[in-house]
């Protein structure tokens, strides 16, 4: 049973875009592969990312114990992009047979994908190619670009980049596309992406456990075609016998909901992207692989505004947790969820008690973002 309490309930507040299913996890699948972590763990510079307790937002949000997975330096990167890039670059190479020729790896991306292709294709001795819509802050083409990487700059928005690097990919010799969103007919690299991304919570697992914490209550993960979303279902639907699930929030921005629609619809939907400062997120269409994840797998979905990312943003650098916009999105979700107007019947929902473990997923720093250095003081 599914309700878009923004929409169906009259208790929760209509200013709130929100969704909540009831029997998300009651779903399974199956594991991602185990080898995954052991391949990043050899790579150079490999070191799990902190994840920061922050006691005072407990409080805040009315639960037992927060924590805040900070993915400000991954791989030498400030995003967590670089585990899917690395597993999915490291499969394409395995698995080709062109004596060792190099291959030109094509992407579109909102400014981290684009820069962890570009610094995993130098680094394992091939070239990239890198299309990036309007948008995308300078600074951050500037970093694809010192990277090594030939960048095309595209005047239309994320979904017309993604169509233009296939095309490319598709004319070129010996070019492979390497993209985080699928569709019908292109799903196994996106698939290894996904892959990639579970180390991050194998990680995740460990610290928990190494600092006598519960398994998480809730998991707030920041959402742009779905991938990481995907990630983090695969990874806590997969172990039903294990300690009780936990419950899994996507946040998107209020301008490129894609999830929240779809899942209002029970169907994949894309929807119209404006202006925001969440660019990383700034997506109108959801993967066809995470889709049936994140219907099946999902409790709950938000859309926040910038403002919104943007005061979640101050909060985390007041604690001294590097965030940009995309990755303050998931204290900005748990806040509209966990606190103000309807919060009892959210909670309720997910499940979310005054003894519950919540994670939040910061998934780039303020380096990922210039946005977020030109508006401090």
């Amino acid at each position: 049973m599914s309700k878009n309490l923004s929409r169906s309930s009259s208790s929760a507040p209509r200013h709130l875009p929100w969704f909540v299913r009831s029997d998300a996890r009651t779903w399974t699948c199956a594991p991602p592969p185990a080898e995954v972590r052991d391949f990043h763990a050899g790579q150079p510079g490999y070191a799990p990312t902190a994840l920061t307790e922050l006691p005072a937002l407990a409080g805040e949000l009315g639960v037992g114990r927060v924590f805040v997975k900070d993915e400000s330096s991954r791989l030498g990167l400030p995003a967590f992009k670089a585990l899917g890039a690395s597993w999915a670059i490291h499969q394409v190479l395995s698995q080709r047979t062109n004596d060792g020729g190099r291959v030109l790896l094509v992407t579109a991306t909102d400014g981290n994908h684009g820069r962890a292709v570009a610094r995993m294709a130098r680094l394992f001795g091939q070239h990239a190619h890198v299309f990036v819509p309007q948008g995308v802050h300078p600074t951050a083409v500037a970093a694809i670009e010192n990277e090594g990487a030939d960048v095309t700059l595209i005047p239309g928005p994320y979904d017309e980049a993604v169509r233009r690097a296939a095309d490319a990919a598709a004319d070129g010799r010996d070019a492979v596309l390497v993209q985080d969103t699928a569709w019908p007919g292109y799903e196994r690299i996106p698939g290894w992406i996904v892959e990639g991304y579970s180390t991050l919570f194998a990680e995740i697992d460990a610290q928990l456990g190494a600092v006598g914490a519960r398994a998480p209550g809730l998991v707030a993960v920041p959402v742009g075609v779905g991938s990481l979303a995907q990630a983090a279902v695969a990874h806590y639907r997969s172990r039903p016998a294990g300690p009780a699930p936990a419950a899994l929030l996507s946040v998107e921005p209020d301008s490129a909901a894609c999830v929240l629609a779809s899942l209002g619809r029970r169907e994949p939907v894309s929807v119209p992207t404006g202006a925001t400062s969440m660019a990383g997120l700034n997506c109108g269409t959801v993967s066809s692989l995470a889709w049936p994840f994140l219907r099946d797998g999902l409790d709950a979905a938000v859309a926040v505004t910038d403002a919104d990312s943007a005061a979640a943003v101050r909060t985390l650098a007041a604690v001294d947790v590097s965030s940009g916009p995309c990755g303050a999105a998931s204290l900005a979700g748990a806040r509209a969820v966990l606190t103000g107007e309807g919060a009892a019947e959210r909670r309720t929902a997910l499940a979310v008690g005054p003894a519950s473990t919540v994670v939040l997923l910061s998934t780039e720093g303020t380096a990922a973002n210039p946005h977020v250095q030109e508006e401090r003081p």
